[in-house]
């Protein structure tokens, strides 16, 4: 996701796409412990959305 698509989001929307990220990368991680992924920086890269999620809710926070 985009800078510009996450501010676009409401706390709700920002909150329950955390969740579904969150366990989308415990999935992940799983899976590629059992057997390698085709493409393993598909983790890299729902760990890094995660985060900027979460920091788009902190921010929104402080505010």
């Amino acid at each position: 996701m985009k800078k510009q698509e996450i501010k676009e989001l409401s706390d709700q929307e920002l909150t329950e796409k955390l969740v579904e990220l969150k366990k989308l990368h415990a999935d992940l991680k799983i899976a590629h412990f059992v057997t390698p992924l085709e493409n393993p920086l598909q983790i890299r890269k729902v760990r890094r959305t995660v985060a900027k999620l979460a920091t788009e809710l902190t921010n929104r926070d402080n505010q």
